[in-house]
């Protein structure tokens, strides 16, 4: 869908958020942290930024919002500004923690407060997640689903609303190859032709198995009856997700609240953001500066430990991933773009893809070049005060070849020492078991993940390099919110910013 859009300039997008009431959920999450200190540093005549997070009070909500938020690392360039002081009370003025949870009916707030806020909000902002692909179908319905639910039923309470963003991901579209455009995805869509997806159906389907579970178990064990609760949930979300057509729980129950919110948003102005991997920050205001491990982070702290050997992935696919600071300046620039814009059910909601594959691809193998690169130029040393050399990484381009290495790898000897351990009356039962877990788990991960290791799509961007188009990017205010992926050096910024980034903030 094309949209119309009036010229953008970083001046317009500062305006345009002073004195307004935002409330944002996902605040504890890295790109939820990104976008508060992004708002309040451009713009510290916002009225009030209020964050949902879970606490069983208002103390305790204000606690994790002052250790997981404020405290952290990336709000330096606000805390020198205003002076340790000075920045705590600029906080207090601005910031407001609220103790719920989107998983509730009036998002688990007291009637009270929730009318004074209706009364309040100018824009909502949707981060909250669970992202595990593995997550229980029960949970990942509840946050990724309900939570949107609930947060419709809310916004319609809000007199004053000019906004309500949704942040999803790019990877709603599956794994298939091809380009995949900015389009919304409609109620009882599946990707699989000819299955039809009932949200409701499935919210069912769970109450039935859960319900199943409790008279199955006649144990009487509590944590026995929790442990075969928690894997038949997690094996049900797979399950699903598959037979409509996704890989994960994650994405599956992530394209469920589009539908969802498409069905409720009524007249609201919404827009739907679908970012793709998000890594470390860019630029502003601290580069390198990330939270919470990415897909192509395990690869390297692996290099870096030097106790990954060989890892799933063909080095010659494009990795799409989009620098944080660069999806919260995207996120600002649409919420200006499309504020108090009225619409109806039968129009398109409004969708953008933060993505990079199409402008700026960049493949596996410049990530792993940039990381040999920076571990030769800045080698580790031990315990012992010796340099670790730095070894080669084995990689397998398909499934099928890294089964056939763990088969005669690490299978057949370990059917070896089963049947070792059967002659010598369970010696080895310890090993073996421990062992035999670890590979099971292995597998699991290659099952889950490695549909993301081989992705040969592309995203469409053309919505947002339209809103691009409008930023003349002449002062250094229009700087402040790049969101251009063609300006990234992909090399210099995995060498210089990001590698150097997840030694300092994941590996400490």
């Amino acid at each position: 869908m094309m949209y119309e859009y009036d010229s953008m300039d970083g001046a317009r997008i500062i305006a345009y958020f002073k004195g307004k009431s935002i409330l944002i959920t996902g605040s504890t999450g890295f790109l939820g942290k990104i976008l508060v200190e992004k708002i309040l540093r451009v713009q510290p005549d916002a009225n009030k930024i209020y964050l949902l997070v879970r606490g069983k009070d208002a103390s305790s909500a204000k606690q994790r919002v002052q250790q997981e938020v404020i405290g952290t690392e990336l709000f330096g360039k606000l805390r020198e500004k205003h002076g340790e002081d000075g920045f705590q009370q600029f906080m207090q003025e601005k910031i407001v923690a609220l103790p719920g949870d989107i998983i509730y009916d009036n998002l688990g707030l007291d009637a009270p407060t929730l009318e004074a806020l209706a009364k309040d909000i100018d824009i909502i902002v949707n981060i909250a997640a669970t992202t595990n692909f593995y997550e229980r179908y029960d949970v990942s319905l509840d946050v990724n689903v309900m939570g949107v639910k609930h947060l419709c039923h809310f916004a319609q309470q809000c007199a004053n609303l000019k906004m309500f963003m949704h942040v999803s991901t790019a990877y709603v579209c599956g794994d298939r190859d091809g380009l995949h455009l900015e389009k919304p995805i409609n109620h009882g869509e599946s990707l699989w032709e000819g299955r039809y997806l009932d949200v409701d159906a499935e919210l069912q389907l769970v109450r039935e198995a859960k319900k199943e579970l409790i008279m199955d178990d006649t144990s009487g064990d509590e944590a026995a009856g929790r442990k075969t609760e928690r894997k038949a949930m997690k094996e049900l979300g797979i399950q699903r997700a598959r037979h409509f057509g996704w890989s994960n729980t994650y994405v599956f129950t992530k394209a469920m609240g589009e539908m969802v919110l498409g069905q409720l948003r009524g007249d609201m102005p919404v827009v739907v953001m679908r970012p793709s991997i998000i890594t470390s920050v860019l630029a502003d205001p601290l580069p390198g500066w990330m939270q919470g491990m990415r897909t192509i982070d395990t690869l390297i702290i692996g290099y870096a430990k030097q106790n990954l050997s060989c890892f799933l992935g063909d080095l010659s696919v494009v990795v799409d991933v989009v620098p944080g600071d660069m999806v919260a300046n995207a996120m600002m620039a649409a919420m200006v773009a499309h504020s108090e814009e009225k619409s109806s059910t039968a129009e398109a909601v409004p969708v953008y893809h933060v993505t990079s594959s199409l402008r700026n691809p960049v493949t596996y193998s410049v990530l792993y070049e940039s990381g040999r690169r920076h571990f030769y130029q800045n080698p580790r040393v031990g315990m012992d005060g010796k340099v670790i050399p730095t070894k080669e990484m084995r990689f397998f381009p398909t499934i099928a070849q890294f089964q056939l290495y763990m088969l005669f790898t690490f299978k057949l000897p370990l059917e070896v020492l089963h049947l070792v351990n059967l002659l010598l009356c369970g010696l080895f039962s310890r090993l073996y078991n421990d062992l035999n877990r670890k590979y099971k788990f292995v597998m699991h991960l290659v099952d889950v993940y490695g549909p993301f290791a081989f992705f040969n799509g592309c995203f469409d961007d053309m919505n947002l390099e339209r809103l691009r188009l409008t930023m003349a990017m002449k002062t250094s205010e229009d700087h402040m919110f790049n969101f251009d992926p063609k300006t990234i050096d992909w090399d210099d910024y995995f060498t210089r910013i990001h590698i150097p980034g997840v030694l300092k903030y994941l590996c400490k």
